[in-house]
């Protein structure tokens, strides 16, 4: 793989490499040419009641340009074999989506994409207040510390638990650890104590030039001493040490929870809007096609 493409975790050949431990085998494609990807995409594929084999395409087709992605829009039939297909798209047109047959399912979510630099340039992108934060936390006596993922690490338990309560879906614990099985050294955890008890930890995965924020916990003492702000600090200097250039943190919705949103466009990331999920389905493409241009926005 070229690992000159910035690829999401989803289109990663380390989340290919964790499905595989899973026994979740996931196809990977690409469109080359003089020996360089211009095009990647994985696919992963599970069968559902009535529907049958239906394929998944997650933040991707990766590509290097708006013309590239063009080209793999108007051949992707070539490749796939008219199961139904599930393309949660990042940047194709709604209009070429509707146009090649694709209805509109789910709405776009928002990413907080922060670009990793030196230190100094990281620092003066802060927004004043996430900075004054992280002062206040580097003055806090806080140990911030450094290592590798263990199974019977509490930021699992604490994940779950803070998955049920607050009713939201992510990454389960259970495939961070394969993620960390499958890509040794590859998932990295920070963690801050305060006078040797645990107040806050944050788990990082390394895919390429990216890098994503995957699980982040505090609990009240750590939320008081501005530990999050410490520990992504350490985070956000130490991959862009390792030559990582992008740190996803994950989607931001200003209205269901704008507290976490501000925190993380505080650290001076780039509020990045996905393309939707969009489903194509053989006898369904020919209404996509005459669906009113607003509702495919």
């Amino acid at each position: 793989m070229d690992e000159s493409l910035v690829l999401p975790l989803p289109q990663s050949p380390e989340f290919a490499r964790t499905c595989d431990l899973l026994g979740l085998p996931i196809r990977q494609c690409k469109r080359e040419s003089g020996g360089q990807a211009h095009v990647w995409w994985q696919v992963q594929s599970r069968r559902l009641p009535l529907l049958g084999r239906v394929d998944l395409i997650s933040r991707g087709p990766v590509a290097r340009s708006p013309a590239d992605l063009d080209d793999w829009l108007s051949g992707w039939l070539r490749w796939h074999d008219n199961r139904p297909l599930l393309l949660n798209a990042d940047g194709i047109a709604t209009e070429a989506l509707r146009d090649a047959g694709f209805w509109p399912l789910i709405t776009p979510a928002t990413l907080a994409l922060l670009p990793l630099a030196d230190r100094a340039t990281l620092r003066a992108a802060l927004q004043p207040k996430w900075r004054n934060r992280l002062v206040r936390a580097e003055n806090a006596g806080l140990r911030v510390t450094r290592h590798g993922v263990t199974s019977n690490h509490w930021l699992f338990e604490a994940e779950k638990t803070q998955m049920r309560t607050r009713r939201y879906r992510g990454l389960p614990p259970a495939v961070c650890l394969a993620f960390a099985s499958a890509n040794p050294g590859q998932a990295v955890l920070f963690e801050a104590r305060n006078k040797g008890r645990p107040v806050a930890a944050a788990l990082m995965l390394r895919h390429g030039p990216m890098a994503t924020w995957q699980i982040g916990h505090s609990n009240e003492e750590g939320r008081r001493l501005n530990a999050m702000n410490r520990l992504l600090w350490e985070a956000m200097g130490w991959l862009a040490d390792q030559g990582h250039t992008v740190l996803d943190l994950g989607t931001i919705n200003q209205q269901d929870a704008p507290g976490l949103a501000h925190f993380k466009l505080g650290t001076g990331a780039v509020a990045h809007r996905l393309g939707g999920t969009w489903l194509h389905q053989g006898a369904l493409a020919p209404f996509a096609r005459r669906l009113p241009r607003a509702l495919a926005a």
